[in-house]
């Protein structure tokens, strides 16, 4: 079941401020780029990098996801290992909002998100 409207406005003006403060300088990203998708109740931060054979098509790869589940009001926190199956984040699996993820995130204590 996807996000309610409402929810989804929320996210995307909150992606949207992240996004602006994380993205490098305007001349690399063409070699490096981040953005974001929603599919259904998830949030997917990703990477945005050219294709090494075609720099002129881009690879889109998530490598954060955070899936809302509404009956307990937290949002689930998941990393992308080598294998490209998502894995529960242990260290703090869940948090209250979309904005504690992205410190987490940013934080990446353990070297899950960002290598």
């Amino acid at each position: 079941m996807a996000i309610d409207i409402l929810k989804t406005v929320d996210i995307i003006e909150i992606m949207v401020n992240y996004l602006e403060e994380v993205r490098p300088p305007e001349e690399i990203r063409k070699q490096l780029d981040f953005g974001y998708q929603i599919e259904d109740q998830s949030v997917i931060l990703t990477e945005i990098r050219p294709f090494w054979d075609n720099p002129t098509e881009y690879a889109e790869r998530g490598f954060a996801k955070a899936t809302f589940i509404k009956s307990k009001n937290v949002w689930k926190i998941f990393w992308l290992r080598a294998s490209l199956k998502w894995q529960s984040y242990e260290p703090n699996p869940e948090v209250s909002t979309l904005d504690e993820f992205l410190e987490i995130v940013d934080e990446d204590k353990y070297h899950c998100f960002k290598g």
